[in-house]
């Protein structure tokens, strides 16, 4: 499937978004988004708009979706890791149970989802991913009823309140703190090397890595034990509020505040940037770095619930 292609059915157009839908797509997001906590993606730039289909009716945009490769396995991984492909699909909430609609776009977008995977390495299996707000219930019964998608996680939002006060605590003298802008390849190897260590099925790949760092405000933050990288976060602007993605201190250095501490430089950060509010996503499951968040000030928002199936 290329971006020129056009599905049209019964006054229905499918299409690929273009820079002229943009006040519909406005609409769409503000009718979705009335309802809570929706899980809405924005387009991306137009590098991305090949990834992004949209369904028209009556000069209306009244379904969106796209695809998105987010985690590229590199060679010498284990078996069990997997390349992973999400995807988004949203219409208007009076359309939200039209299984027609939905079964269209999730056929134009499963398709494209194909040719993405043609693109990664055959040496691991590749699947597709699905996340939904705990509230888009009709939503996600499509993904698990129609199209047999299985949960395999759920995750909390936690957000800080960046005017709330909070104590930065110490830091052991025999760790070092410094920000890490990963200038090199041969850096951002290193860095890639770690986070699978940490995060074995799913490693973030190069690709994603370069995506973050095009963010506004992109930085690193590590604490080293004599040159050895023994902690990191990552921390970026998303829209008004910062987002801290990949927290992680590697096993015999946990439970020394590391983790305590790298957060409380990473809001910091945002303070001094001029930002409100900060957010990030954490496992349901994972009663310690709940417990972590919670001491240096998040608090639960709402709740993401992923889903996936195998690609063939």
């Amino acid at each position: 499937m290329t971006k020129s292609t056009i599905l049209s059915s019964e006054g229905m157009m499918i299409r690929n978004f273009e820079q002229g839908d943009m006040p519909l797509l406005g609409e769409l997001y503000n009718s979705v988004t009335s309802r809570e906590n929706a899980v809405f993606w924005w387009v991306g730039d137009e590098e991305n708009w090949a990834n992004v289909y949209c369904a028209f009716e009556n000069a209306k945009m009244v379904a969106k979706g796209q695809v998105e490769i987010m985690n590229i396995v590199p060679p010498g991984r284990s078996e069990e890791s997997r390349h992973s492909i999400y995807l988004n699909l949203k219409t208007i909430p009076e359309r939200e149970e039209d299984y027609d609609l939905l079964e269209s776009m999730y056929q134009t977008l499963f398709l494209r989802a194909l040719e993405l995977k043609e693109t990664l390495s055959a040496e691991y299996k590749t699947t597709l991913c699905v996340g939904n707000n705990a509230s888009e219930i009709a939503n996600t019964q499509f993904f698990e009823k129609e199209k047999g998608f299985c949960q395999y996680n759920s995750l909390y939002r936690m957000n800080h309140n960046l005017n709330d006060t909070f104590s930065v605590p110490e830091l052991n003298k025999a760790f070092e703190f410094a920000t890490w802008m990963m200038e090199t390849s041969q850096e951002e190897d290193h860095y890639l090397e770690l986070e699978a260590e940490v995060w074995p099925e799913t490693p973030l790949g190069k690709e994603r890595l370069s995506q973050f760092k095009q963010n506004p405000l992109w930085n690193s933050i590590v604490v080293r034990k004599e040159e050895r990288i023994v902690g990191s976060l990552m921390l970026w602007q998303e829209e008004e509020s910062g987002y801290i993605e990949n927290v992680f201190v590697l096993e015999p250095w946990r439970r020394s505040g590391i983790a305590k501490y790298m957060l409380s430089q990473a809001l910091n950060y945002f303070r001094t940037h001029g930002l409100k509010d900060a957010y990030l996503m954490v496992l349901t499951n994972n009663d310690s770095a709940l417990h972590l968040y919670e001491s240096v000030g998040f608090n639960l928002s709402s709740e993401e619930r992923r889903y996936r199936i195998e690609l063939p």
